[in-house]
């Protein structure tokens, strides 16, 4: 998997979300403790933050003169799904091809406190034997929307 880059034209701070070319959803297992969900999500953010810097939006002072650092200027849907469907997803994601960024959060993520042992743990995995808490996508909005079109907002 690739990540696909952004160009001038996808990159427009004067668009409302609903009209940027691009789309970022984040999609959770709804069935997570609510520490563990915020957990995954921010998860997903960091690493696409990672992914796409250009995602992130121009940092801007307050009228008084105190800066506030960027924030995404696509905006962010927090969905809901179950586990089934989260791994559903992902593979109807992969299969769009490198125009979909996927970052993934397999539950092996938040079952070990030591990162190097969660690699090793997900080294010795199959794809078909993960299970994941949280999936995020960032692409064409028309590819994005045909992969969630039925999920609901996380609530």
């Amino acid at each position: 998997m690739s990540t696909p880059q952004l160009s001038s034209e996808d990159i427009r701070t004067d668009l409302s979300t609903r009209k940027a070319k691009l789309k970022w959803v984040i999609v959770v297992d709804q069935s997570l403790a609510a520490g563990r969900l915020v957990n995954a999500a921010a998860c997903m953010a960091a690493a696409v933050g990672k992914a796409l810097p250009d995602l992130v939006g121009r940092d801007g002072d307050d009228a008084s003169g105190v800066p506030h650092p960027g924030l995404p200027w696509a905006g962010c849907s927090i969905l809901a799904a179950d586990a089934d469907t989260l791994g559903t997803l992902r593979t109807e994601a992969v299969a769009k091809g490198d125009e979909v960024l996927i970052v993934d959060m397999p539950d092996l993520a938040q079952t070990s406190r030591v990162y190097d042992e969660y690699l090793d743990q997900l080294a010795g995995s199959k794809t078909e034997d993960l299970t994941y808490c949280a999936i995020s996508l960032v692409g064409p909005r028309n590819k994005i929307d045909k992969l969630v079109r039925r999920l609901p907002l996380l609530r």
